[in-house]
């Protein structure tokens, strides 16, 4: 039984994987990374599959994420953001 499951998840991220790169040829995806403090890779980053920023400057960012839904963010010292295209 746990040998399913775990077929399963494989599956699931397989297909996941295949439907990004599918939706990438006729959308642009876009990783962006925003970390709150000046070192990458801590705790305080997040990372989003984004398919437009709508506003930036420097202490916030506000973008459409790959479900259509629309995130702010704000830091009050001021984001360091990091985008890549997928």
């Amino acid at each position: 039984m746990k040998e399913k499951i775990g077929q399963m998840s494989e599956q699931k991220q397989t297909f996941q994987e295949w439907w990004i790169n599918f939706k990438a040829k006729f959308i642009k995806l876009f990783k962006l990374t925003v970390s709150f403090n000046n070192v990458w890779g801590d705790s305080d980053d997040q990372v989003f599959i984004i398919r437009k920023v709508l506003y930036r400057n420097k202490n916030s960012i506000k973008f459409r994420t790959e479900q259509k839904e629309i995130v702010e963010i704000h830091g009050a010292e001021g984001l360091n953001i990091k985008i890549e295209e997928l």
